[in-house]
């Protein structure tokens, strides 16, 4: 089921609103590989050889990057995995199924975090932030993420249209 866009409105939620962004542009992201195969997840149509699969491979990690080893400085192997060494993102063979679980389970572990914690509450040091200075707020974060996934997910919009013609915002 896809979320709905979150209308302008006054809200006390703050949280509330910015989890139910991030849910609505996962579900977007989700939503242009609707249809596709693994093959196709791995077509590139843009000089630098990006793919879909790599793309939402990426946002995941990029969930999970921001928010546990950000935000609490969790201990994760490998928090750059998503990276080639080559500034590109690696593309797993997966489908669009094992895709869409990625980031589901992300989303699942940045709400667990997010209601955990006050917006104003600064990232743990010890994981990514080396020093109190540099640690953001969660708010901050979370931002940063709706933002990551709006970017993308107009990627995927062209991408999806150059790949094979299917226009629309909502998929």
């Amino acid at each position: 089921m896809t979320t709905p866009f979150p209308e302008p409105a006054a809200t006390a939620d703050l949280r509330g609103l910015l989890l139910t962004y991030l849910d609505f542009y996962r579900d977007a992201v989700i939503g242009k590989l609707d249809g596709l195969d693994a093959d196709a997840v791995q077509v590139s149509v843009a000089p630098s050889g990006w793919t879909a699969a790599g793309l939402v491979n990426h946002l995941a990690n990029v969930e999970r990057r921001w928010m546990r080893w950000g935000f609490v400085a969790e201990d994760i192997a490998d928090p750059w995995r998503d990276h080639d060494g080559d500034d590109g993102w690696l593309s797993p063979r997966v489908d669009v199924t094992e895709l869409a679980s990625r980031l589901h389970r992300a989303g699942v572990e940045t709400r667990r975090i997010a209601e955990a914690h006050a917006l104003t509450d600064t990232a743990a040091v010890g994981g990514r932030f080396t020093g109190e200075a540099a640690a953001p707020q969660l708010q901050w974060i979370l931002l940063h993420l709706i933002q990551e996934y709006a970017r993308h997910a107009g990627h995927l919009d062209i991408w999806r249209e150059l790949h094979d013609g299917r226009v629309g915002e909502s998929r």
